[in-house]
């Protein structure tokens, strides 16, 4: 018999302690790919040729439990009604695929999903103009089982400031402050992936509850805005929350970083939008791609960033969140939804004990949602449901 390997060694982990991972946008694929025709895109088969994720390679890839972005992007006329349209999509994944998928509204219900069998389904809305400024609308979302809320996506909103756009209200404005304490009060995970360094460390300031980066990796190892700043990471013990680290390459890969630059002013030149990932876009992507080669990230490249954020954050606060089906490309090693196990192998090659595997897998993500439930018991004896506006607070 041969000897056991680092990767047996991983999917005999996982096989306890599967992956929460906090990001999938494939909600948002099959939308741009067949508007949600299930029967085109069946995940219960092989989608490799068009998606990173279907049910066989989540199964292969050790997933327990799975945060769906319910994104839709922030330029359309009406996004209320687009997330409603998302949520619906994972809604009928979940009932299309009962054997393997399980509808999760809190910790209790990731363990008992864990205890069947079955990928414990979760959403998130990615970023707050799915909310339209409305508390009300935020708790229809929840309502409707959404249990994260990223503050904003890549551009700001009235209330809060993203990463990748110019300063607006300089973090968190009163409204957005509201929106984080009513977020706590429900036991809606407050999400500081894609927002300003300013907005993570207002929402901080604000949060009765843990917080969570779904997708975002760290700043001090790859200089880029989507990422997070080491005295935020710092500020994760106090706080009780998680960082998810992202595989998305220009987030993870400081070359990556200036080739996706460069990659973007190509396809806007060409009359696209820089993230859009439809046939055609993708052409002009392949086409830059041979004149300029990618720089490709690894599984190490990943691997680096956690060593760095258990390093400053400690490793009760980590987890993972790989951004598939949200990014045109992925690092070697980690290709699809199939991959984890190659992460933690890596992580048991670099001195990565079960234990602290066990909680960047499973328990600090079930941990931190459990604890947003217990804050929102305690809020909701005392507190009623806020009915403030974006004109009364910022006028």
């Amino acid at each position: 018999m041969s000897p056991m390997t680092s990767l047996d060694d991983a999917r005999a982990l996982l096989a306890e302690f599967p992956v929460v991972d906090g990001h999938n946008d494939l909600p948002w694929a099959l939308r741009e790919q067949v508007r949600y025709d299930l029967d085109a895109r069946d995940i219960a088969g092989d989608q490799s040729a068009h998606l990173h994720t279907d049910l066989p390679r989540l199964r292969a890839g050790g997933v327990g439990a799975q945060f769906w972005s319910v994104y839709v992007r922030a330029d359309l006329p009406d996004p209320v009604p687009a997330t409603l349209e998302q949520i619906d999509c994972v809604r009928q994944l979940v009932d299309r695929h009962p054997g393997d998928l399980a509808l999760a509204l809190t910790a209790a219900d990731m363990e008992a999903a864990r205890g069947q069998g079955r990928i414990a389904s979760l959403m998130g809305a990615e970023g707050g103009h799915s909310i339209a400024n409305s508390l009300g609308t935020l708790r229809g979302l929840y309502a409707l089982g959404v249990r994260y809320l990223t503050l904003t996506h890549n551009f700001n909103v009235a209330w809060a400031d993203s990463a990748t756009d110019e300063p607006g209200v300089g973090g968190l404005s009163a409204f957005g402050r509201e929106v984080v304490r009513e977020m706590n009060r429900l036991g809606m995970l407050v999400d500081l992936s894609h927002v300003a360094a300013t907005t993570m460390r207002d929402a901080l300031d604000t949060s009765s509850a843990p917080v969570v980066f779904s997708h975002s990796s760290a700043r001090a190892v790859c200089d880029h805005p989507r990422n997070i700043p080491d005295d935020v990471l710092e500020r994760l013990p106090a706080n009780g929350g998680i960082a998810m680290v992202t595989f998305v390459p220009k987030f993870v890969l400081q070359a990556a970083v200036d080739w996706t630059t460069a990659a973007d002013e190509n396809l806007r030149a060409h009359g696209f939008h820089h993230l859009d990932t439809t046939a055609e876009a993708m052409k002009v992507h392949r086409a830059f791609e041979e004149a300029h080669p990618r720089p490709v990230a690894t599984v190490a490249t990943v691997a680096d960033h956690l060593d760095h954020m258990r390093e400053v954050a400690g490793v009760d606060h980590l987890g993972i969140g790989g951004d598939y089906d949200g990014t045109a490309f992925t690092p070697d090693g980690l290709d699809d939804v199939s991959g984890y196990p190659n992460l933690i192998a890596e992580l048991l090659d670099r001195g990565w004990s079960r234990s602290d595997l066990a909680k960047l897998t499973w328990q600090n993500a079930v941990r931190v949602l459990g604890a947003a439930e217990d804050v929102a018991r305690d809020l909701r004896a005392t507190r009623a449901p806020s009915h403030a506006t974006i004109a009364s607070l910022d006028g």
